[in-house]
């Protein structure tokens, strides 16, 4: 039976299909979590190189990856920094990349990381400790004018300004230190009936502000796009609007040959055409996956080839 103690893996037997691996390709698993994407990838036979920015996720990942011996090699870097551990290891082309952009169970349950609005912890969020930006930094310093842009884009907040406003006004009395702290004075700004928790949009805007998500995605796609090999196909799921729109209008706009504006006296061929579309919609979870684990909800995979 399948341990998901770290974290169980979303959309694992759809993205490993259209991946479609070659036996001894190496497989980029550039977000490896608790590795149960990289095990299955290994067990159809492709090499894998995992990375994680997340330290305990590296650890976790190598105990569990351990029965496959030098087939897979376990970094830990942000998967924005994929090129520099690939020339590090000597490394051109690749036969494939994964990226899974969902927060793990572990990351969200462990208190100390200060990711949850249920457990009480430090205002932390980094994925990787080595960074220096914390939530704590974000909410106590940020102008009100920066929060409200936050939560209302990255967390996608009906009530940023209100919101904001409220919390420059209470940290002048006492800066936010720990999570609770923080989503009760939420709660008591935008008390909200419904399962989902008042604070978890603003969670949602200072995780992703704190480690730079979208900065990451975009150039994490580019620099993977560049490594993959003819034939090789880039696996992402996303599980947030915006992520998602990233990814869908990278494949479409490297998907097209041809430009072609009225201004031109004729179509131009497109300087960044590098994919062939394999998912035309994206691949959502199943019945069955979204009630065993209802975290995959709102995941999306899409999936393109390279030219």
């Amino acid at each position: 039976m399948e341990d998901f103690t770290y974290h169980r893996p979303v959309l694992v037997t759809e993205a490993v299909e259209l991946l479609a691996p070659r036996a001894g390709a190496l497989i980029v698993d550039a977000t490896c979590g608790g590795g149960g994407h990289s095990a299955e990838i290994l067990r159809i036979g492709a090499d894998v190189l995992a990375l994680d920015q997340d330290p305990d996720a590296i650890e976790h990942a190598g105990e569990r990856l351990s029965q496959f011996g030098a087939r897979v090699t376990l970094r830990q870097a942000n998967f924005r920094d994929a090129g520099k551990v690939l020339d590090e290891l000597g490394i051109v082309g690749i036969g494939g990349a994964l990226l899974d952009l969902g927060v793990s169970s572990r990351q969200l349950e462990n208190a100390s990381r200060g990711f949850s609005v249920m457990r009480n912890g430090p205002l932390d969020m980094r994925m990787d400790p080595r960074r220096e930006l914390t939530a704590a930094t974000v909410i106590n310093s940020y102008s009100e004018e920066d929060l409200t842009r936050l939560f209302r884009d990255l967390g996608e907040e009906p009530a940023a300004r209100r919101i904001a406003s409220q919390l420059v006004k209470q940290r002048k009395i006492a800066p936010f230190q720990d999570t609770m702290q923080l989503a009760k004075a939420i709660e008591k700004i935008v008390w909200r009936h419904g399962r989902r928790h008042p604070a978890t949009q603003v969670f949602q805007a200072l995780r992703m502000e704190v480690n730079d998500e979208l900065g990451a995605l975009e150039e994490g796609l580019r620099v993977l796009t560049k490594r993959l090999e003819p034939g090789a196909r880039l696996a992402v799921i996303a599980f947030h609007s915006l992520e998602d729109r990233i990814v869908k209008n990278f494949f479409r706009d490297r998907s097209r040959e041809w430009l072609d504006r009225p201004e031109w006296p004729e179509p131009q061929r497109n300087p960044e055409f590098a994919f062939r579309p394999v998912t035309g919609k994206p691949v959502e979870p199943g019945e069955n996956e979204q009630r065993l684990n209802p975290r995959s909800r709102s995941a999306k995979l899409r999936v393109a080839e390279k030219i």
